[in-house]
């Protein structure tokens, strides 16, 4: 299988081409020139371990791997670094069944496709014979920074940088990115928010003088954030995963509708499931939430994408996005594969910071449904949910179930539903105590250990003693600086 450009582009790469190149040289994102069905009847799903699930998936797209290097990029991933024995523990917890997908290293859902693209990239350079050093550059609104820095913390040939925005993570997020270890680990805080992270890191890669100055360096740039192929295709895996779980537990047959929530951001999450929805798995509404940035329900609602808001800091921060870079891939297929008309978007975004789509486009939008909720909304049902159900979500999660509430509300649809849970609640600690009734605390620490003992909820791994860590990483910068920070920390690069 080949991938190319949303934007019309004539260029082609193999999956390995694509990972590492991250972005394609038009701008555009790769997507795969077709939808591969699932390799193995849905009944067989059943049963299945996540490891085998995402064999199947990922063999599936991409083709130019050899088995025995999806295996061994599946199984480097998907081991003890995961707390849970299963990794996505699938939980009933009121109307819905919550896929807790933050089991892993740094406690959130980035962890599930951070895991595995280390070994992807890696792969990927050995098939292609790639002599550069890899420069991983990314922009973060909380987790994909601390999952990536995780993930290629010290891995040969490889340089990771991350910018996140100064004041717009919570506590504990910026402490896990600051203090991490590795000698190849950089990390910047940016005066501005996520979007502007987000365009920044994106200049960069579109400065092609600046390219051939890195190249001269021995170093290439690419990405660990979604927009790289090999960041999405695995987050396919877990929906399709999901599908078996709830088979296995009798919940569905075979053929069996489901709908799927996701708190969205940069559209990435939801994305995967339509991706999961076209290999086969059956599912009746991807029901997107948002939190006050509800840019994304505007636009599902109305045809019209405008950037033209104010711009909310919310207590799910990680969705503090206006920008969301994956859509553009939904757009591309919703469009029959047209790229002159993807690009022609893109440009109406970056020029007038909106755009209006066709028709068609909108008629392809019904398969979504799209809500928001504020944070006192949020608050309420992070502290209903915990006090009839005994269940903690996190901020993220607790949005995306106040959408389901009202898409309930609103359609009277009783379908057997998966919500993405995203992050463990003591990643936003300060809300989630706030959101039961604790008093708290201006220190974030506090506030976890507080929601420890009222809750006896298990604090992961990666998140204990981290107030006690040495900070390694200090930089706070204007967002104009960015590409100055890149070529500091790379001084040193070689081949």
């Amino acid at each position: 299988m080949k991938y190319k450009s949303t934007r019309g582009s004539k260029e082609f790469k193999s999956a390995a081409q694509a990972i590492i190149q991250g972005i394609a040289q038009d701008k555009g994102l790769f997507v795969p020139e077709s939808m591969p069905a699932l390799s193995i009847p849905l009944d067989e799903l059943k049963g299945k371990t996540y490891k085998e699930i995402a064999f199947e998936v990922i063999y599936s797209y991409f083709t130019d791997y050899l088995e025995e290097e999806v295996r061994h990029c599946v199984d480097g991933a998907y081991d003890e670094k995961f707390e849970a024995s299963d990794i996505v523990p699938l939980v009933k917890a009121g109307d819905a069944y919550f896929l807790e997908l933050y089991h892993g290293k740094t406690a959130a859902f980035k962890d599930m496709a951070l895991s595995i693209l280390p070994y992807l990239m890696t792969t990927a350079m050995n098939k292609e014979k790639e002599d550069k050093k890899i420069v991983i550059l990314t922009a973060t609104s909380g987790d994909t920074g601390k999952a990536a820095l995780e993930g290629f913390a010290d891995v040969p040939n490889t340089e990771i940088i991350v910018f996140y925005p100064n004041e717009g993570v919570s506590q504990v997020q910026e402490r896990q990115m600051i203090t991490q270890e590795g000698k190849n680990t950089h990390v910047f805080a940016i005066r501005g928010n996520f979007d502007d992270a987000q365009t920044g890191v994106k200049k960069i890669f579109n400065d092609s003088e600046f390219a051939d100055e890195l190249a001269k360096q021995g170093c290439k740039l690419s990405s660990a954030n979604s927009i790289n192929i090999g960041r999405l295709i695995p987050q396919v895996a877990y929906y399709v995963y999901s599908y078996g779980k709830l088979m296995d537990n009798g919940t569905i047959q075979s053929g069996d509708r489901i709908n799927i929530v996701v708190p969205t951001g940069n559209f990435g999450n939801i994305l995967a499931a339509y991706y999961a929805k076209q290999m086969g798995i059956p599912v009746g509404k991807l029901i997107c939430a948002s939190n006050e940035n509800k840019v994304l329900t505007d636009f599902i609602n109305t045809g019209t994408y405008d950037v033209k808001r104010e711009f909310y800091l919310t207590n799910s921060p990680s969705m503090d996005i206006l920008i969301s870079s994956n859509l553009e891939r939904l757009l591309y297929h919703l469009s029959g594969n047209n790229g002159a008309e993807i690009s022609a978007l893109m440009d109406s975004l970056d020029i007038n910071k909106e755009y209006k789509v066709s028709d068609k486009i909108r008629d392809g939008l019904k398969e979504f449904w799209a809500g928001f909720a504020n944070m006192e909304e949020t608050d309420s049902a992070i502290g209903k949910m915990y006090a009839e159900n005994g269940y903690l979500m996190d901020t993220h999660t607790a949005v995306a179930y106040k959408v389901y509430e009202d898409y309930k509300a609103s359609t009277g649809d009783e379908t057997v539903t998966i919500i993405a849970s995203t992050a463990s609640a003591y990643k936003f600690a300060d809300s989630v105590a706030a959101s039961i009734g604790l008093s708290t605390e201006e220190d974030g620490f506090e506030n976890v250990r507080a929601l420890y003992k009222e809750t006896g909820v298990k604090i992961p791994k990666g998140l204990k003693g981290l107030e006690t860590k040495e900070i390694r990483h200090k930089g706070v910068l204007d967002k104009e600086d960015m590409k100055a920070a890149v070529k500091n920390s790379l001084k040193a690069c070689t081949k």
